[in-house]
């Protein structure tokens, strides 16, 4: 195969409802200190009722779109956890809301991992030579979600989105050399681990048991200490593999753009790969863990706050429910600044 993908396009999207940490203290056993100090979290923005995440995909599609130069794409691929309805897909309501509909649109459901999973899946029908572009989303309303009196998730997790407009080009090499190139991709699974991040309740397994959903079954959980422990091991492991793959070393690598699940899973992560904390972008204690749409916000605030050169190397990695894991990197473009 000789086409690549390159990114020609960013753009991200928060609700407008702030929420500080004070605002969660005064409703449940907490305080801004405990937050802090165990996520590094100050901050997260919630949808305001009535807005679904079709709402906010769509906002930073548009934005996307503009910055790559765009009114339209070939196909939109969403990653998210939480899907307007359970049936049918969010992404063909967001192609519709963005004057694409008739082209083609799906979900990708790999929880917070999802992003690199629909950016693998985006590369995919760009070097088969299905679509010369591509919407790629992040999107998610995880407050919809959320057990409002388990500190544990509800102090974790906020809604946001982002995007990112993939292009094809002419393959380079290894495919990661190159002005915007995006890819290898290092993607894993490992079924055994769903009761660590899961809802429980909704599905064909619990509709099917014949019982009805034990209280709380309806809202997300986390087993937070063993999932550090994994996310920290496998976005390790899946980063080294895709370093591997294109001939990097660490040292090579001028930004670590993480999914931001917890401040000390990203310092901790960047230790284990012998990566500066200063090359690490996190942008969680202002937004917290958005989930699917968390690199892409990441890297669309850095990008607008003139962090990035033309030619940086940037090594994205993540880890969330299923379990899933998957790394990739990315070869800065010479965008337009906003």
């Amino acid at each position: 195969m000789t086409r690549s993908a390159r990114l020609a396009g960013i753009g991200s999207f928060l609700p407008s409802c702030l929420v500080p940490n004070a605002q969660l203290a005064a409703r449940m056993d907490t305080s801004d200190e405990w937050i802090r100090t165990r996520t590094g979290i100050r901050q997260r923005y919630f949808a305001e009722p009535g807005t679904t995440t079709s709402d906010l995909a769509a906002e930073a599609g548009a934005r996307a779109m503009k910055s790559a130069g765009l009114a339209e794409v070939d196909a939109v691929v969403l990653a998210t956890t939480t899907p307007d309805r359970p049936c049918p897909a969010t992404a063909p309501v967001v192609a519709a809301k963005l004057g694409l509909a008739g082209r083609p649109a799906f979900d990708v459901q790999a929880v917070c991992t999802g992003f690199v999973y629909a950016l693998a899946t985006a590369c995919g029908l760009l070097a088969m030579g299905c679509v010369d572009t591509v919407l790629v989303i992040g999107a998610e309303t995880f407050s919809t979600i959320l057990n409002p009196a388990d500190r544990a998730t509800s102090v974790i997790f906020g809604d946001g989105a982002g995007a990112m407009v993939l292009r094809s080009g002419q393959a380079a090499g290894n495919g990661a050399v190159g002005n915007g190139a995006v890819g290898p991709f290092d993607l894993g699974s490992d079924g055994t681990g769903q009761d660590l991040i899961t809802v429980r309740a909704g599905g064909a397994e619990q509709r099917r048991s014949g019982s009805a959903p034990a209280p709380g079954d309806e809202y997300f959980s986390m087993a937070g200490r063993e999932v550090f422990r994994q996310a920290v091991e496998h976005m390790a492991q899946s980063a080294r593999a895709v370093l591997g793959q294109v001939g990097w070393q660490a040292g090579d690598i001028d930004w670590l753009a993480c999914h931001q699940a917890n401040l000390r899973i990203l310092v901790r992560l960047a230790d284990v790969l012998g990566i500066p904390e200063a090359r690490v972008l996190a942008n969680i204690a202002e937004v917290g863990n958005t989930s699917a749409a968390s690199i892409p916000l990441a890297i669309d605030q850095a990008y607008r706050a003139g962090r990035f050169k033309a030619g940086d190397r940037l090594l994205l990695s993540a880890f969330g429910g299923g379990l899933t894991w998957g790394s990739t990197v990315l070869t800065w473009p010479d965008l337009t600044h906003p």
